[in-house]
């Protein structure tokens, strides 16, 4: 394609008069006046043909169909889809999050405005965009980048731009960087593509970076409808177009490696280029648990003087993102809005009922959905007069229905769960078709499908326009036809997960955009940037299946797959449906609702390229040529220096940013504690009571005070007296049951909040008869468990009174935990037990294998209660103590007769004086509370207990501060460090001298989930001696993490793989193991893929086999395997780039990469 320019743009003088005071005026007037509907569309469509020789794109240009692009795009081929829980996250989420009054103000005009220009009057303007991109450019050649404004840029689109658009484009001509956060369909992309103008004009370049390859594919196109294709280019894993242009689409981590050049060693991708501005398109992706670091690392990396523009979902907390960008890249502006372009509105489905989900007001669930009112529905007809008594008495009689039971919630939503024909027959009704009704299993999409079978959503002429469709899709990509779906798309009906082929994903987007399906059911990566809005959305649950049971949505989740409902210019509301399941009713939906949403989290982490890239310096065989003149190019960091750089993460920045606040308010509490402990001392006291009593009261209350004080010492003295007594006779008691069965006996404590527990045990014996286990070990050397009887205030004829210190027991709880405690814990002891003999003569007894059971453990001990004389502490029981827990007994069916604890007569002695010794301080406090000034000075006690009780709250606030401080640090150096040991032992680099080897630079080079592993592999020699088909088989295997098989087909079958190739993945199971114990070494835990299970379905693919006889009878989905070729692709175009590889496994790698590169796989392909 030709470059269009002033001089090329030739046309008559008629011929321009009418597009040109359109292209002129429509900057400042809304298209909505009589006079621009009076265009002919004849004389519109001639002006395009007769003028069409003269425009600078041939005849074949395609026009873009839409105004501006909306950051929606297929799905990717290169998606890692789970059936249940997908790995990608998504693109935009639904939500109200922070907004600029100002912004809310002319929202709902632009709106309208969209509403009244309608489809027509943008599309017959549309074909013009870019003549009016060539127009600015021109005026820039000619009067210079001066020109350049927000109206300038504004009058490429032939509508209102919204109020937060014209203030990010503003910001961006500020030279500052923008973070943009605004829901889906708002708009975001013309902000990016405001920007591409502006940069282009000006003759630099921009880069624009999607999450997935897919949705680069399609802005590549989109930006070559807008731009022109010789000033648009393409970079993904194995493609590259154009790589020079002024435009440059790629994924993100293509851009991730080429700044690694910029602060590292060699990439992929070879030269440092020079750019403007960086789009980061979908910037929300870096709370991905799996791909969010990249996000991270390329703003920590990317050159100061580039402009970044972050484009978000809306998120909770996208001020903490700007903000981070500002301090480590430079200025930066937020610009962030919550207001959808169109309204939602929210329902609810029953087996019986279509209701709104929330009250009038929307704040709060619609009583009528509520359990109770349901459990009262089901009661049956009430004997009401007429329907107004029964609406003015029903909410009385509802809220005297007594709360269901648990058995009855799940009896009533069962009751109430509807099938799917229900609620489709419900948006029928209403006009609330097409739908995207989102199930998470790709089963259920399926069965959704065949369930209605008998249910036709098109009319005559959409089904004949659906079947030529398929026909034009099955000519031109026989393979990718989905046969056992075919039936479904010509009812309207269809299904979209990762089992389906993205070509025919594709085809059904395109049949679902023009509304040629009515219905697609989805898995939730359809919520992830894919073009497919819809007039409603349908959940089908509010949680979903996942390793460990199941896991409900979170409120991001749930906004994010709402927001597929509400097609700007069409339908003026879009509709969520949620529906009624047996696990969840409309209380847990506006639960999660009304919960608020999840910020943007850190998840930045250290990978072996990460590592190689920041510290490489020199290579190994430059250093080798020194002596012969040869210039080593460049030195490498040394950790503390890449410290700097991995302490600039975002989560660094939001942990110092909350340490600075915590520090801040802790100080100001212990300050605030610190005086208010000196308002309650005695000293306070008396010298308040002094300045308020007279000198007769204040002398007859202090010295009654003082009498009370010591008479309170003497007290808690005995009290301690009586405690030890208790303990001592507690001590030969169990040293004598210890001999015999095992006792069951109660313990008792109170926690931190005040709570009394009662918890009946099994008691096994005391630690210090342990000798040699884990658990006397740990009392012995941990300080924790360290007894202190020699407390301030114990007098020494007491301590004398004991003949030992207190000691340790341990026992098995009915709640099948490990209790460890001293006899002051031990409310009684009963007579019955756990006979300690075998079930068999020669069998173990059971205290030993309870001991056994219990050095299993890992000692991992929580502090239940602690005082001077002993605690208890709490661990949880294994799978293999359950069984002995249930046979301890509740406390109820242990009577006061089973108890055997005897006490002795000192014992009885010291509760006897303890009893008068408290009488005595109560006989002194009624004495007090009769004197001349007690009323005046119970206030200020009264007031000191108040004081007293705010210390204590705000104690216990500052603990919890202490403990948050104490656990924010420095997210990902740790990580680092790791990773730079297990390179540095496998000699890839020496992390003292920066040094890299030819394994370092071979694994710096590659992206990859393990790029240490995927270098050990493809630098192993005996990869030679492979066929290219072998050689892709080999690379399957160590990609192949994440692929399944089908459970549900019978008598399928996958290709088994060569002998050679097993052998080879064989002997490389060895080095695996032998790099998986040199990372446990490390603690470094980053997966090493080697499976051979599909290696024969990429062996076959590379040999030849078409598809056909790929699939037939395959066990897998088509999706997956899929997927598992074109990520093998991904590895093998990879590797004729890489340095230090053999040529001979490089020309194979290109040999297999060409063959398997093809329909119906091919990354570009349609």
């Amino acid at each position: 394609m030709n470059t269009y320019s002033s001089s090329s743009f030739i046309l008559s003088p008629l011929s321009l008069q009418i597009p040109i005071l359109h292209i002129s005026l429509h900057r400042y007037f809304r298209f909505t006046t009589p006079s621009r509907r009076t265009l002919p569309f004849s004389f519109h469509n001639s002006f395009q043909n007769r003028n069409q020789k003269h425009l600078p794109f041939p005849s074949n240009y395609k026009f873009p169909k839409s105004d501006f692009s909306v950051g929606e795009s297929q799905v990717s081929e290169d998606t890692d889809e789970d059936d249940e829980d997908d790995e990608e996250a998504a693109e935009e989420y639904e939500v109200v999050g922070e907004f600029s009054q100002e912004i809310e103000e002319d929202d709902e005009d632009e709106v309208e405005s969209d509403d009244l220009e309608g489809d027509d009057s943008k599309s017959r303007f549309e074909e013009f965009k870019w003549q009016r991109i060539e127009r600015i450019r021109n005026d820039v050649k000619e009067y210079g980048d001066g020109i350049i404004d927000v109206d300038e840029l504004a009058s490429v689109y032939n509508f209102r731009i919204d109020k937060f658009q014209r203030l990010a484009i503003q910001a961006f001509l500020r030279g500052s960087s923008v973070v943009v956060s605004a829901p889906t369909s708002a708009g975001k992309t013309l902000i990016a593509e405001a920007a591409a103008v502006a940069t282009v004009a000006r003759g630099r370049r921009l880069f624009y970076t999607t999450p997935l390859k897919a949705l680069s594919n399609q802005k590549f196109r989109e930006f070559c409808d807008a731009f022109g294709e010789d000033n648009v280019g393409l970079l993904t894993g194995d493609s590259a177009i154009n790589r020079d242009a002024q435009v440059l689409i790629m994924t993100t981590e293509i851009l991730r490696n080429m700044l690694y050049q910029s602060v590292g060693i060699m990439s992929s991708e070879s030269g440092l280029f020079h750019v403007d501005v960086i789009v980061l398109d979908e910037v929300h992706y870096l709370s991905d648990i799996s791909r969010g670091t990249v996000w991270e690392e390329i703003v920590i990396y990317c050159p100061k003087e580039v402009q970044l523009i972050c484009l978000s979902a809306t998120v909770a907390n996208p001020d903490e993102l700007s903000g981070w960008i500002n301090q480590i890249h430079g200025r930066t502006e937020l610009v962030a809005s919550s207001k959808r372009p169109v309204p939602l509105i929210w329902h609810f489905s029953t087996k019986t009922a279509f209701l709104p989900l929330l009250n009038e007001t929307g704040t709060s669930m619609n009583r009528k959905l509520s359990l109770n009112y349901l459990q009262l529905n089901s009661l049956g007809p009430k004997s009401y007069e007429d329907e107004r008594p029964r609406r003015r008495n029903s909410r009385k009689f509802e809220n005297d229905v007594s709360p269901p039971s648990k058995n009855d919630r799940n009896n009533v939503r069962r009751s109430q769960v509807p099938q799917v024909m229900d609620t489709l027959s419900h948006l029928k009704t209403r006009d609330m078709l097409p739908t995207v009704w989102f199930i998470f299993s790709r089963k259920g999409c399926d069965a959704a499908v065949q369930y209605l079978d008998d249910c036709k959503l098109l009319d005559e002429f959409e089904t004949s326009e659906v079947d030529l469709a398929l026909k034009r899709f099955r000519f031109k990509y026989p393979d990718a036809v989905r046969e056992s779906a075919v039936k479904g798309i010509l009812r309207g009906v269809a299904a979209h997960h990762a089992g389906c082929l993205p070509l025919w994903k594709s085809f059904i987007e395109e049949l679902f955009q023009r509304g040629l399906v009515k219905v697609v059911f989805a898995t939730e990566t359809l919520a992830a940037g894919i073009n497919m809005p819809a007039r409603t959305a349908v959940i089908s649950s509010l949680s979903k299946r996942s390793e460990s049971g199941r896991i409900q949505l979170t409120t991001n989740e749930l906004l994010q797959m709402a927001g597929r409902a509400g097609r700007r210019g069409i339908d003026k509301r879009g509709h969520v449906v949620v529906v009624q399941t047996p696990y969840e009713g409309a209380e847990d939906c506006c639960k999660l609702l009304f919960a608020g949403l999840q910020p943007l989290v850190s998840q930045f982490t250290a990978s072996y390229g990460m590592v190689l890239n920041l510290l490489a310096g020199a290579k190994v065989t430059q250093r080798l040529n020194e002596a012969d003149g040869t210039e080593v190019s460049r030195v490498g960091r040394t950790l503390e220096e890449a410290r700097k750089l991995v302490e600039q993460s975002f989560g660094n920045y939001v942990g110092s940013n909350v340490m600075v606040a915590a520090q801040e308010e802790l100080n100001k509490i212990q300050k605030e504690i610190e005086i208010l402990t000196s308002e309650i001392s005695d000293e306070a006291i008396d010298r308040k009571s002094k300045n308020i009593l007279s000198n007769s009261a204040y002398k007859e209350m202090a010295d009654l005070q003082d009498e009370l004080r010591a008479q309170k010492r003497v007290r808690t003295e005995l009290r301690r007296k009586m405690e030890m007594e208790r303990m001592s006779s507690l001590r030969p008691l169990l040293q004598n049951l210890e001999d015999g069965h095992l006792p069951f006996l109660c313990l008792q404590y109170h926690d931190s909040a005040g709570v009394k527990h009662l918890v009946p045990a099994v008691y096994l014996g005391d630690v210090d008869s342990m000798n040699g286990s884990k658990l006397k070990n740990m009392v012995v050397e941990n300080d924790s468990f360290t007894l202190k009887v020699t407390a301030e205030g114990v007098a020494d004829d007491l301590k004398k009174q004991l003949d030992t210190k207190p000691s340790y027991g341990v026992a098995l709880g009915s709640d099948n935990t490990w209790y460890l405690f001293t006899e002051r814990c031990i409310k009684t002891v009963y007579r019955t037990g756990f006979p300690n003999v075998g079930l068999t003569n020669g069998d173990a007894l059971p205290r030993e294998i309870m001991t056994i059971l219990l050095e299993k453990e890992e000692m991992q001990w929580q502090r239940l209660s602690q005082s001077e004389l002993g605690g208890i502490w709490s661990m949880e029981g294994s799978l293999e103590t359950w069984s002995w827990s249930l046979n301890v007994p509740v406390l109820s069916s242990l009577s006061e007769d089973n108890e055997v604890l005897q006490y002795s007569q000192a014992y009885y002695d010291t509760v006897e004086a303890y009893k008068n010794q408290r009488n005595k301080v109560s006989q002194l406090k009624k004495r007090i509370a009769r004197t001349e000034g007690f009323k005046e000075y119970k206030k200020i006690v009264d007031m000191a207990k108040f004081t007293e009780e705010k210390i204590r709250r705000l104690k216990a606030r500052s603990d919890r501060l202490m403990t948050r401080i104490e656990q924010i640090e420095p997210s990902g150096w740790k990580e680092f460090l790791q990773v730079s040991r297990v390179i540095h032992e496998i000699r890839a680099l020496d992390i003292n001298t920066q040094v890299i080897f030819p394994l370092g630079e071979t694994a710096a080079a590659l992206r990859g989930e393990n790029e240490l592993w995927i270098a050990m592999v493809l630098r192993n020699k005996i990869l030679l001696n492979l066929k290219p088909a072998q050689l892709a088989a080999v690379c399957g295997s160590i990609v192949s993490e994440g692929i399944k098989v089908r459970p549900s087909k019978n008598n399928s079958y996958i290709y088994e793989p060569s002998t050679a190739v097993l052998d080879i993945i064989n002997f490389l199971d060895d080095q695996r193991r032998s790099l998986l114990q040199l990372q446990e070494k490390h603690d470094v835990k980053i997966s090493c893929c080697l499976d051979s299970q599909f290696s024969g379905m990429v062996e076959a693919w590379a040999s030849g086999l078409t598809w056909r006889e790929m699939m037939m009878d395959c066990a897998m989905d088509e999706g997956d395997l899929a997927r598992l070729l074109r990520r093998t692709i991904d590895v093998l175009a990879q590797i004729p780039k890489l340095p230090d590889i053999d040529p001979q496994l490089q020309r194979n790698a290109t040999a297999a990469s060409n063959v398997m590169d093809r329909p119906p796989i091919s990354e570009l392909a349609g």
